[in-house]
């Protein structure tokens, strides 16, 4: 299974949350690969808490022409190495309680993009889309589950996997979408946009060669730091709970009459003052040291169980198959 990550917005908490579902999926015996497209900003690694990769994967110098040669994502699109770094996150992160892990479950390899390596045109060459679909069918062959980390909004990252999904390489594979935004208006918006607006998902998906109806059913959005207004209020007045519950009426509204409501949503991760403050891996250590609280880990599994889960990719109840006109 390929699985895409994506946002209109940065900030949605995206890749803290894909992180931890992929480590969780590993935890539950699956072998997850984990591919850092966010061009832009790779820095997965910190998230694992590698020490070096914080902001991708360094360039190493060719002894033979002293010239020093990137060895993640990038340069490989771009054809300048045949073959992307791979890093066992639970061998070479920093945390030791994850070191203690060790082999248990499956593997969790992350392919980082390069340090500095920066958005890039791919247009002028065609040949990154073929690079990009047989790296995807590779993993995908390899690994139980390849999770996909990309850019925020209508990036090149999103445009190249679209033609990537769309080659006949892949055209038999399984490939879910999974667009988060924060529980707040702005993101509500942002959140449709990107997937039924204009050079949104299911437009560039269509021009890139995809049918937008089957595109859409494998699309479900997850909502990210949703207030638990009993825990985090329990003092708050009369006026301001009666006020805070409207506002989240209101919410739910506007995401059903966007189409992104309850019927089209994988699942929703409260606001975690750990991920607020650190964005990480929650371990099940976090929440016994009462650092982190229960319900943070419980969403993410019920999250990678469902991603998982045949049922939750039924097609949707929602009428509108086509894409924005």
């Amino acid at each position: 299974m390929i699985v895409f990550a994506t946002s209109d917005k940065g900030g949605t908490g995206r890749s803290v949350t894909s992180c931890n579902m992929g480590f969780r999926l590993s935890a539950s015996g699956n072998s997850v690969a984990y591919l850092d497209f966010d061009f832009g900003s790779p820095t997965t690694g910190a998230l694992f808490e590698i020490s070096g990769l914080e902001r991708g994967i360094p360039p190493t110098k060719d002894r033979a022409s002293g010239t020093e040669q990137g060895q993640g994502l990038h340069s490989y699109l771009l054809g300048r190495i045949d073959t992307p770094a791979r890093v066992n996150v639970r061998d070479s992160t920093d945390r030791a309680e994850l070191r203690k892990i060790g082999g248990r479950g499956g593997q969790l390899v992350l392919f980082p993009g390069d340090q500095g390596g920066g958005e890039f045109a791919y247009g002028k060459d065609p040949s990154i889309v073929d690079r990009c679909a047989g790296l995807l069918l590779s993993i995908d062959r390899e690994f139980d589950v390849c999770l996909v980390d990309l850019s925020a909004g209508r990036s090149a990252a999103m445009e190249i996997v679209l033609k990537a999904t769309a080659t006949e390489a892949l055209r038999g594979r399984t490939v879910r979408w999974l667009v988060f935004h924060r529980w707040t208006r702005q993101h509500i918006f942002a959140a449709h946009g990107l997937v039924h607006g204009a050079n949104g998902l299911l437009d560039c998906g269509e021009r890139a060669g995809h049918e937008p109806k089957t595109l859409l059913m494998n699309t479900r959005f997850i909502r990210t730091a949703v207030p638990d207004l009993a825990r985090m209020y329990p003092d708050s007045s009369g006026a301001q709970t009666s006020w805070l519950e409207r506002q989240d009426r209101i919410l739910n509204k506007l995401a059903g009459d966007l189409k992104i409501g309850a019927s089209s949503v994988l699942g929703s991760v409260l606001v975690e003052p750990v991920l607020q403050m650190r964005e990480q891996l929650i371990l099940d250590v976090d929440v016994d040291n009462e650092i982190a609280n229960r319900a943070t880990i419980e969403a993410i599994e019920k999250l990678s169980a469902q991603l998982l889960d045949e049922r939750s990719w039924r097609p949707l109840n929602n009428p509108r198959w086509r894409p924005h006109n």
